[in-house]
């Protein structure tokens, strides 16, 4: 067998490797969220289904609904600058401003591009919207029609993402952004001494 003929084989060995591999890649099932989400109290609910997920000390919170017609207050709360896609949107934040921790889901409407929708928010959500701190790391994911933001201090967004994600399954696609000089709290920010996770609606 001349060189000529053994380069031809390990071609075409090559190409058969290579498509048997995006043959498999595509015939692999896609996992399916386990989320099965329809209004307002169906967010609520994943929320507290999240917090039941999360072994760590936590700042006392408060969740609510959100007027998605409002954008002003779509804008801070999920960094969109559209509120046209979004059917309904819930957040959970601390009682107390001075700290820094956000956990917000979308449920996006359909035939809207989830995708670039949690991107954008992953990448315009204002860490320092509470002026005296800023979140340090901002995780965002999509699981079927939601989409999931959390932001604070890189172990406590860390943890509560890892539960959402637990939760919902099926997870797309994933955006994660490391803020680059943190603001943490001083001496003199107030912070509450009890710290016991408290979701109300």
């Amino acid at each position: 067998m001349n060189k000529i003929v053994k380069i031809v084989i390990a071609i075409i060995v090559a190409i058969v490797i290579i498509m048997g591999v995006n043959l498999f890649r595509k015939s692999s099932p896609k996992q399916e969220s386990n989320l099965n989400i329809n209004n307002n109290d169906d967010l609520v609910s994943l929320i507290n289904q999240i917090y039941e997920g999360v072994t760590i000390e936590m700042p006392k919170l408060q969740t609510q609904a959100l007027d998605v017609t409002d954008a002003n207050m779509v804008k801070t709360f999920t960094g969109l600058d559209s509120t046209e896609n979004i059917e309904n949107l819930v957040v959970s934040e601390p009682l107390m401003s001075s700290q820094a921790y956000s956990l917000v889901l979308v449920k996006v409407k359909d035939g809207a591009n989830i995708n670039d929708m949690a991107k954008s928010m992953n990448e315009n959500i204002d860490v320092r919207k509470w002026i005296c701190v800023s979140a340090e790391k901002v995780y965002t994911a999509t699981s079927g029609n939601v989409i999931c933001l959390v932001m604070t201090n890189a172990d406590t967004a860390k943890v509560v993402y890892d539960s959402f994600k637990a939760i919902a399954g099926g997870i797309e696609k994933e955006y994660e952004r490391t803020v680059e000089e943190p603001v943490f709290p001083t001496e003199e920010t107030e912070i509450p001494e009890d710290v016991t996770s408290d979701p109300t609606v």
